[in-house]
């Protein structure tokens, strides 16, 4: 099976501590990198994990709170000082404009790659980015400012095919390929072996859903249904729902809930206020709704 990983780079919220690191991660997807949010020290995080950043192609900001958005300025000019010549796209709300044309401007108009912003709209779930690995989807959330999640939808891939039954019918290589998409065999006399009897299925595709600053929204659970991994943000604990719904937040048990009415495999929570010292009692409350739950930590790698 083809890697499809997530690191985490950073799972803490707002005020930086020296528990936590601001949210960042980064996806592996049949060996394309993609960042998720970019928050203060993320590049330092990927050299301390050892990935490669000159390979990511895209990043995606959920939405423009600096606990988000600030390691951009400092990645982007460390990617022109590493000699970077391929486009880097990167998408995220209107306001990503605001924050990013200033910088590029006065900081970084000298180098050797070119950066693209996608400007999507994060009131609506559509299709943000695609290529021949995986569609991408924003989700609607709802926090202080305009914001939103990512769905990482993988592309189904083709069918495996049967070498035992290739040799026994004795099928040519050059239809090989056109097999594995679909197509029946007809032998040189005339007879249709069918596709089913020549291949295996091919591995179900695999999504992960990344939810990011939001308030307790029950429907995103449609969009999520089902995925093999939900990160959701469990920024506060019950005792605390007042503050959780003051500041447009959720707690772990309303991140366990969403979790929960939409069947995912996994749950991943993370986006800690910086006032609990102990993680435990977050972790607790959220199992006893949805007991497939990890508390995310940096470094963590998270197969699918």
């Amino acid at each position: 099976m083809t890697s499809f990983d997530i690191t985490i780079l950073g799972c803490g919220s707002a005020t930086p501590t020296l528990r936590h690191e601001a949210t960042a991660q980064v996806i592996d997807l049949r060996d394309k990198l993609y960042l998720m949010d970019c928050g203060e020290g993320a590049q330092l995080q990927m050299r301390r994990y050892h990935i490669r950043f000159n390979r990511i192609t895209h990043i995606f900001i959920s939405h423009l709170h600096g606990d988000h958005c600030f390691g951009l300025p400092g990645l982007l000019s460390t990617l022109g000082m590493l000699g970077r010549t391929g486009e880097l796209v990167v998408h995220g709300p209107h306001a990503l404009e605001d924050f990013l044309r200033p910088i590029l401007a006065v900081f970084c108009k000298d180098m050797p790659y070119e950066v693209r912003l996608d400007l999507i709209d994060p009131t609506q779930h559509a299709l943000v980015m695609e290529d021949r690995s995986v569609s991408v989807w924003s989700i609607p959330l709802s926090h202080r400012i305009p914001a939103c999640g990512y769905l990482f939808a993988e592309h189904p891939a083709e069918a495996h095919i049967r070498r035992d039954m290739i040799d026994f019918y004795q099928v040519p290589v050059h239809a090989l390929r056109a097999i594995k998409q679909g197509a029946d065999y007809v032998t040189p006399d005339g007879i249709t072996v069918p596709h089913e009897r020549l291949t295996r299925p091919a591995t179900p595709p695999r999504r992960y859903a990344f939810c990011s600053d939001t308030e307790f929204l029950p429907s995103i659970v449609p969009l999520v249904e089902g995925v093999d991994c939900l990160y959701h943000e469990a920024t506060f604990m019950e005792r605390d729902v007042a503050r959780a719904r003051q500041t447009f937040h959720s707690t772990a048990r309303e991140a366990a809930e969403i979790a929960r009415r939409a069947g995912v495999k996994r749950l991943v929570l993370g986006h800690y206020s910086a006032r609990y010292d102990d993680l435990a009692p977050l972790l607790a409350e959220a199992t006893a709704v949805f007991p497939h739950t990890t508390l995310g930590q940096e470094g963590m790698r998270v197969a699918l």
